[in-house]
């Protein structure tokens, strides 16, 4: 009867330093099981097979890039409000926006629609140099803030009107546009380099069709992937192009 009341005792205090450490456990290692469950699932599982996208996506802390009250939601299927009317995609379009670039380390890339950061802090890890335009400046500033803070030096902001590109650093090897005109601009197609590819969603309100772009021999190929959902792109006086 002894030797039962101390296995009793030892179970109930092993009980004890379990629940404890449960209760202690890091939130960073909570968030990184949610990620790691998110690229399995939702990239893998799908058709993102790029393996240095597949380890962006691993590495970079999307929860960092919404709001405290909702990083528990982070890593699920679906886009997040981020403010402003603005939202984080969904991870899966990330990925796959990042995948159709067919980027290349070193490859300079220009991104419409800062928003979080998040698509910046993707692209960077995957070694681009990454110029990225934000109409909205209290987002774009707070990006800036958060991506300099993560130690990706190698995103330039820009507070600005995103459908005239950044001719001064161009011409890009990839653009990446996270917002959706009802026409493709222009200056974006002449900002882009031969051999380069531009992945934009293009339609009204509701859903578009996100197209992949190539210039080849100075002229532009146009490809139809999939149906999306993107906020419009904007002028600085909330028009919409």
């Amino acid at each position: 009867m002894r030797i039962i009341k101390i296995i009793l005792g030892l179970s109930i205090l092993a009980g004890v330093i379990t629940q404890s450490c449960v209760l202690a456990a890091d939130p960073d290692d909570i968030f990184e099981k949610q990620r790691l469950k998110m690229v399995n699932e939702q990239l893998r599982g799908r058709d993102i097979d790029d393996p240095d996208v597949l380890s962006a996506m691993t590495e970079v802390p999307r929860h960092l890039f919404v709001t405290e009250g909702i990083r528990d939601l982070a890593y699920q299927d679906g886009p997040l409000p981020i403010g402003y009317d603005q939202t984080i995609s969904q991870p899966y379009i990330v990925a796959l926006m990042s995948q159709l670039l067919a980027l290349k380390p070193g490859d300079r890339i220009l991104e419409i629609g800062t928003g979080s950061g998040y698509q910046a802090a993707v692209l960077a890890q995957i070694g681009a140099e990454v110029f990225t335009i934000e109409i909205v400046t209290a987002l774009g500033n707070q990006a800036k803030t958060l991506l300099n803070q993560l130690g990706y030096d190698r995103v330039g902001v820009k507070i600005g009107d995103g459908y005239l590109g950044w001719p001064e650093y161009g011409p890009f090897n990839g653009i990446i546009v996270t917002c959706a005109p009802t026409r493709i601009p222009e200056p974006l197609k002449e900002q882009l380099a031969e051999g380069g590819r531009m992945v934009i969603p293009v339609g009204g309100s509701g859903f578009q069709q996100l197209f992949l772009l190539t210039k080849k021999n100075g002229k532009i190929i146009q490809e139809k992937i999939i149906d999306v959902r993107f906020v419009p792109m904007v002028d600085e006086k909330g028009k919409t192009y």
